[in-house]
């Protein structure tokens, strides 16, 4: 995590100089003859838990890593809608405490939200974006940490985790010379648990900071 925090500062630390870059190039956000696209790479952070009625399954926050990129479509010149897809790698999970035993659960998924955006503009060069869409997942990797007996176990196997996961998402944008920073909400939908009567649902605040071009 260490590693992680200190590439996320030197990346957030390049990013004006890339965007300066980039605000010397000619760019319009819209563009009255045609639409526009872009492209972004995102990278941040997951504070990931579960809910459930079943107390082994209902999980307390834990931090994970976000890293992913876009693809975004204005829906129509002359609107300020877009669409906007990614590909993300996204851990989520958990933790919890019973009877003094700690656990930690790591969920990794691929990731494919699908979001439409509403570009305010602000100022000259800075946008707020309102988004609200759903994503669905694919768990490709888990490991569930037994601090008690220092055991790992998987995560994604008959009686504990379903490798599919789906939900809403919803959130606010912001982007200054491309610069873009963002604060969401995952609410899981799809039951992630193989038990139909005590359902679990992921719930994951996440922050991404990266750029357009």
């Amino acid at each position: 995590m260490k590693k992680f925090i200190l590439i996320l500062l030197a990346t957030v630390m390049a990013m004006p100089t890339f965007a300066q870059y980039q605000s010397n190039r000619s760019r319009s956000r819209y563009n009255h003859n045609d639409t526009e696209s872009y492209y972004g790479i995102r990278l941040g952070l997951n504070s990931a838990s579960t809910s459930c009625d079943d107390a082994p399954f209902d999980l307390d926050a834990r931090t994970g890593l976000n890293i992913g990129a876009v693809y975004g479509l204005q829906l129509a010149n002359n609107t300020p809608i877009w669409l906007e897809a990614g590909a993300y790698y996204s851990e989520k999970g958990g933790k919890s405490l019973s009877d003094g035993i700690k656990k930690t659960y790591r969920l990794r998924y691929i990731e494919i939200p699908c979001v439409v955006k509403y570009n305010i503009n602000a100022d000259d060069d800075f946008f707020l974006q309102p988004f609200l869409g759903g994503y669905i997942a694919l768990g490709v990797g888990g490991k569930i940490k037994n601090y008690a007996d220092r055991t790992t176990s998987s995560a994604f196997d008959s009686d504990r985790f379903q490798r599919f996961d789906g939900g809403l998402r919803l959130g606010c944008g912001a982007e200054y010379n491309m610069i873009y920073a963002e604060v969401g909400f995952d609410l899981g939908i799809a039951n992630v648990r193989h038990d139909d009567f005590e359902a679990a649902h992921t719930r994951s605040l996440f922050v991404n900071f990266g750029v357009n071009f």
